[in-house]
């Protein structure tokens, strides 16, 4: 993949693209007269997208001379990417935190940081871990939606007794491993039945297993995929297809049903821990009501007690794309949605926790997910990470899925794995720098 297709924003392939959808990414202003129309494409369907429709609902009521035109976009990124390109973007387009380097490199976002520090959005008004996410190169470039934090979740019915709360459940990733070794099941014929962990369920953040160890991929100027850290989580990665058997696990895998389902493998009892966002709740609650759980902060290596407490951290946000048309309106949304009361709302109904420094006990208190203080708790841990802030964060993550399979099929060694892979970002990441950042 050549930088020009990373960026997304070369003028020829932006027209052409935004010629081929045509009237999709024409961006229609049909409003309410009188008012300004704010047009804001969300990635969310379904019930999350009702959740943010109360919310537009409530600032369109709020006022009379800006009237929000919501809608729900398929490929958000993509066409937000090619509508900026064309000339014609929304005035809010709500994409990934994991974007905003890539956006920003490619001039296809509107810099933030004054508009939110003269209305009190600055860096005390939200939790470190999500404001630093959103600021790049010294600006900001998105404020958040609805954030999330990324922990344990254990079936209390499927482990022994004497590990089965918050407070006994194992802290280590030595004694997570001891208890999967205690409670995992295979049939007479070797197939596995139950397990009790395994690293790749759901296998949404495998760039970030290095982290657990006190690795990074990034360190702001050079990538270091092959660190001794990522190294010796790869190992531990591995040790799960030599515990289990790699086709074995394979197999068992195969069988599980989709994550928002009923036939979830966790709540189906097929896997007794799994690392998961705290929206899991929230499907545990609407597909199997009655599915006992509960969460605690994902284990740390047993030489490595200055890891305990940490966690993964991610978010939606709200972005303005270069080139919108009304920006100050746009931005007067945004900071509705960034009210407590507001955000409180709206983050309930997405079953997540808060991304301000502020939150109230009655959201903790009025919470469907019960474990709601710990994911706060995490979000706050000094040791809470994000994926790293570079342009090329897609390709990286890919690379780290590939290197995850390779060693977990048993296919190479972590070493050569993860060496491949820095060979292979690098070289990706060197082209990047000087077609687009020394730019």
């Amino acid at each position: 993949m050549t930088v020009r297709e990373v960026v997304g924003l070369s003028i020829a392939a932006g027209v052409m693209a935004v010629a081929a959808y045509g009237g999709d990414l024409v961006v229609s202003r049909q409003g309410q007269p009188g008012r300004t129309t704010v047009v804001y494409w969300e990635k969310w369907t379904g019930d999350e997208a009702k959740e943010m429709r109360k919310v537009v609902d409530a600032f369109n009521k709020s006022q009379d001379k800006i009237f929000v035109q919501y809608l729900s976009i398929s490929g958000v990124d993509t066409k937000t990417m090619l509508a900026t390109a064309g000339g014609n973007p929304p005035d809010i387009a709500g994409i990934w935190q994991e974007q905003v380097a890539q956006f920003s490199d490619a001039k296809a976002l509107t810099d933030l940081t004054e508009m939110a520090n003269s209305n009190g959005l600055g860096p005390d008004y939200y939790i470190k871990g999500y404001y630093d996410a959103l600021s790049y190169r010294g600006h900001l470039w998105a404020l958040p939606s609805t954030p999330a934090s990324i922990a344990l979740h254990v079936r209390p019915d499927l482990v022994p007794a004497d590990v089965a709360t918050p407070e006994t459940f194992p802290k280590t990733i030595e004694g997570l491993d001891k208890l999967v070794d205690r409670i995992s099941k295979k049939s007479s014929n070797g197939d596995l039945e139950m397990a009790g962990f395994l690293p790749s369920n759901p296998g949404w953040w495998n760039y970030a297993w290095g982290m657990y160890f006190g690795g990074k991929l990034f360190d702001g100027e050079n990538l270091t995929i092959d660190s001794t850290e990522n190294i010796r989580a790869f190992n531990w990665i591995a040790s799960y297809a030599t515990r289990f058997g790699a086709k074995e696990v394979q197999s068992f895998q195969s069988g599980f049903g989709t994550f928002a389902s009923p036939q979830d493998p966790f709540m189906t009892g097929k896997v007794a821990t799994e690392i998961n966002g705290v929206w899991k709740g929230s499907y545990v609650r609407v597909f199997r009501p009655d599915t006992k759980w509960f969460a605690v902060p994902f284990p740390y290596p047993e030489d490595r007690k200055d890891l305990e407490g940490h966690a993964c951290l991610s978010q939606d946000v709200l972005t303005i794309p270069r080139g919108a048309k009304h920006v100050k309106e746009a931005f007067e949304f945004m900071r509705f949605v960034q009210r407590q009361d507001v955000m409180e709302g709206l983050c309930k109904g997405h079953g997540k926790n808060s991304p301000l420094a502020k939150v109230s006990e009655e959201f903790f208190a009025t919470n469907n997910n019960k474990y709601i203080r710990l994911f706060d708790q995490l979000a706050r841990s000094p040791k809470a990470f994000t994926a790293p802030q570079i342009g090329i964060l897609n390709q990286l993550r890919t690379e780290m899925d590939v290197a995850f399979q390779e060693v977990s099929t048993q296919g190479k060694t972590p070493e050569v794995a993860l060496h491949d892979a820095q060979k292979r970002v690098t070289s990706l990441w060197d082209t990047y720098r000087s077609q687009v950042l020394d730019k």
